[in-house]
């Protein structure tokens, strides 16, 4: 009786076990999830600044979120790998800003494409932001 029932509980435990490889087996999504929070903040740090103004922006299989214009923001995040630095561009020539320090600092947390993103970059101002980021939808809210 003894060996019977070690016998079922050891086809039990095989069962369970081929289930539970099969169940880890499963495909992986072909695109990872991406949602980020983006943030515009006066001051340095983000983390004591200001927040001015702030959206979500998801970018799974639908572009949404309270981004104003979230497709173009996602095909921005697209365009750039999820590598914010290239957003950052020299600012126009003809565009000219004031020279005083009133920093606004940018940030976007959360996930891209699967992988952590904890970006952020500080502007001497919101008129160098500006003219820096040159009209690119991601930070346009």
């Amino acid at each position: 009786m003894r060996h019977r029932l070690a016998a079922v509980s050891a086809a039990t435990l095989l069962c369970l076990g081929a289930a539970a490889g099969a169940a880890q087996a499963a495909p992986v999504s072909p695109s990872a999830p991406s949602a980020m929070v983006l943030t515009i903040t006066r001051g340095n740090d983000a983390a004591t600044g200001t927040v001015l103004r702030a959206a979500v922006l998801s970018c799974a299989y639908s572009a949404e979120g309270t981004h104003p214009d979230p497709r173009a923001a996602c095909d921005a995040a697209n365009a750039a790998g999820g590598r914010f630095d290239r957003l950052l561009t020299a600012p126009a020539t003809g565009r000219a800003c004031p020279h005083h320090l009133d920093p606004v600092t940018v940030t976007a947390d959360g996930s891209w494409q699967g992988g952590r993103v904890a970006w952020k970059h500080t502007f001497a101002n919101a008129c160098v932001m500006s003219a820096t980021l040159n009209g690119n939808p991601l930070f346009a809210f």
